[in-house]
């Protein structure tokens, strides 16, 4: 076979390395994305980091509103293989279906644990030490297909949810082009999930970025990990939004959650349940990001030992 026909369904800047990589070494025939949606507080109607990849490179671009009613166009285009990659909607059975070689999906978790939408933020949240990427067969279900291949990544104590999009997007486009000719050739392995060990990892919901700091001290840092660069964990003080964008944890006795303990001059110390949270860098409500240094500078700290904090 020449190089074998693709559509590549995407949205984000994590599915763009994967997209380039197919680009590079096959040729790809349509590229589906989510519609362009309005961006930032002016509301500018923008594409999506695919489709800017995908006409940089002069491929067509198909972007249904839903593509469960809208999918006629992809089964009038001649392929071998679709690909997806964080595509951000259901693919209708009889779309996986129509290559010959079917559809396969690269998801950024060790399948079957993560299927859904928002895996890497979940793996950070429960504290995982360990992630990885998976090359799956689609079917109907929720990433319940077939696993061809998958490598582990190691989650460093200094990542967050935008490293980790960094480093398994480029893992993800570097496994599929290693797994890609054994697909093509259908020589690739086939494996069924087991589903005693299946979990889901849901899109973080507004309720979800809420911190509790009547919880242990690791729970909450694991939160702030896995919510950062977006949506950011988030408290209320004196009935204000304040997100947190970065913290670190000592353990202590004899604290008292929900009550500032400590201020330092790059850190505010709110209690919890086996010790102190120490805030050092926040967006407080209608600003931009700061340290919390920058915060201390221009704000009457005795004020803050008066937080009300829910």
């Amino acid at each position: 076979m020449n190089k074998p026909k693709v559509i590549f369904m995407g949205t984000p800047t994590f599915s763009v390395p994967v997209l380039e990589m197919l680009i590079e070494n096959t040729e790809v025939v349509l590229v589906v994305t989510q519609p362009d949606k309005e961006v930032g507080r002016h509301h500018i109607l923008s594409p999506s980091p695919v489709k800017e990849v995908a006409l940089a490179h002069n491929i067509p671009v198909f972007q249904p509103e839903k593509i469960k009613n809208d999918y006629e166009l992809i089964l009038k285009t001649p392929c071998d293989l679709i690909v997806t990659c964080a595509y951000g909607q259901i693919v209708p059975e009889k779309v996986l279906e129509y290559p010959p070689l079917k559809a396969i999906n690269v998801h950024a978790s060790l399948l079957p644990k993560y299927r859904g939408g928002a895996p890497i933020h979940w793996c950070l949240i429960n504290g995982d030490e360990k992630t990885g990427v998976t090359i799956m067969y689609m079917d109907k279900g929720m990433d319940t297909g077939d696993i061809i291949s998958f490598q582990e990544l190691t989650i460093l104590p200094e990542d967050n949810t935008g490293t980790l999009f960094t480093k398994l997007s480029v893992l993800g486009a570097n496994l599929l082009k290693e797994t890609l000719p054994s697909i093509i050739n259908k020589t690739n392995e086939r494996l069924k999930q087991d589903e005693s060990l299946a979990t889901m990892a849901p899109i973080i919901k507004r309720e979800d970025e809420h911190l509790s700091f009547l919880t242990n001290g690791q729970a909450i840092i694991n939160k702030i990990r896995g919510l950062n660069p977006f949506p950011l964990a988030n408290i209320l003080v004196n009935q204000e939004e304040f997100k947190i964008v970065e913290a670190n944890f000592i353990k202590k006795e004899n604290t008292i959650p929900n009550k500032v303990m400590d201020i330092k001059k790059d850190g505010i110390g709110i209690g919890c349940q086996d010790g102190i949270i120490y805030l050092t860098k926040i967006k407080p409500f209608g600003k931009k990001i700061m340290t919390v240094k920058d915060y201390l500078n221009g704000i009457n700290k005795e004020k803050i030992k008066n937080w009300e904090i829910i």
